[in-house]
């Protein structure tokens, strides 16, 4: 991997909770820092694109989404993005063309302690080496086609559908 591009999208994986009312906003990206904290042996280029739950993107932020991957210098691309509707970011970039894709997120915010942020990145950041072009969701330690997964939302973990 020469270089990896990063498009962050908002999602729990960046959410600041304030406890009085346990209400929410997604803060700043936190993937950049996650990965220079653990010293990557490779360089990336991060693009803030969105600050969103991913309950309130539509087919104009998709859209925005899949504009975006396409106009990235390098081949691989890595996207955080909340879990409700990231299958469905991940079929509306079915289109694009000469990329690996790969899609992650966390069920738990990543400044939480036992966040799963940190593990799904990795799995996130060793698939797009590994996969040929396409597009992909690495969630729960494994890596899905979008075609074949859900997330189910009784027991908070993505599944084969």
């Amino acid at each position: 991997m020469h270089r990896l591009s990063i498009i962050t999208t908002g999602g729990t994986i960046d959410k600041i909770y304030f406890d009085s009312l346990s209400e929410f906003q997604v803060g700043e990206p936190q993937i950049g820092k996650i990965l220079r904290a653990i010293g990557v042996g490779f360089e990336f280029d991060l693009v803030a694109l969105l600050r969103k739950d991913s309950l309130e993107l539509d087919d104009g932020d998709r859209e925005l989404i899949k504009r975006t991957v396409e106009a990235q210098p390098h081949r691989f691309v890595l996207i955080t993005h909340g879990t409700d509707s990231m299958v469905d970011t991940a079929r509306h970039l079915a289109a694009v063309q000469g990329k690996v894709i790969v899609l992650t997120g966390a069920l738990n915010p990543a400044r939480f302690d036992g966040s799963d942020a940190v593990f799904n990145i990795g799995c996130a950041v060793g698939a797009v080496q590994c996969l040929p072009d396409g597009v992909y969701l690495a969630m729960n330690g494994r890596i899905w086609h979008p075609d074949q997964v859900r997330k189910n939302r009784a027991e908070n973990r993505f599944e084969a559908s």
